[in-house]
């Protein structure tokens, strides 16, 4: 079982949320219990705006389990057909949804089995083959 981990879960860990932090964290051990943990590049740039340098990122990136799972094209071209979708039935992308969030539902379709986030309706409604998890 691969698990795809959304940004704000990694988050919640590694500042660490005191709200939010234990049950993420027990949640992804679970999930890594089970399987591999991955993240697209989207979440890898925005983890890596908390981290003083890539190598403490990589070292608890590795610590942690995960992987970077680099996105192929069949993955961002099903990402912008759900941006697209977005727009279409009325949504300004700037207000609701940015294309980094399509990416990371399209990563997580495409290169995962299911998607580990606090943000689970979104997801839910676009990305409509993807298992959705919540801490």
């Amino acid at each position: 079982m691969i698990t795809a981990v959304d940004t704000n879960i990694l988050l919640d860990i590694c500042l660490p949320d005191p709200v939010h932090g234990p049950a993420s964290r027990e949640r992804l051990k679970e999930c890594l219990a089970a399987g591999a943990a991955v993240i697209c590049e989207v979440v890898y740039a925005e983890l890596a705006c908390a981290f003083p340098s890539q190598e403490s990122l990589r070292e608890t990136l590795k610590i942690l389990g995960v992987a970077l799972e680099t996105s192929n094209e069949k993955t961002l071209w099903h990402a912008a057909e759900m941006w697209k979708k977005a727009i279409a039935r009325g949504e300004h992308p700037l207000r609701r949804r940015i294309l980094p969030d399509f990416l990371i539902g399209s990563h997580a379709e495409n290169h995962a089995d299911q998607l580990l986030t606090r943000d689970r309706g979104f997801y839910r409604d676009y990305f409509k083959q993807l298992r959705v998890l919540a801490p």
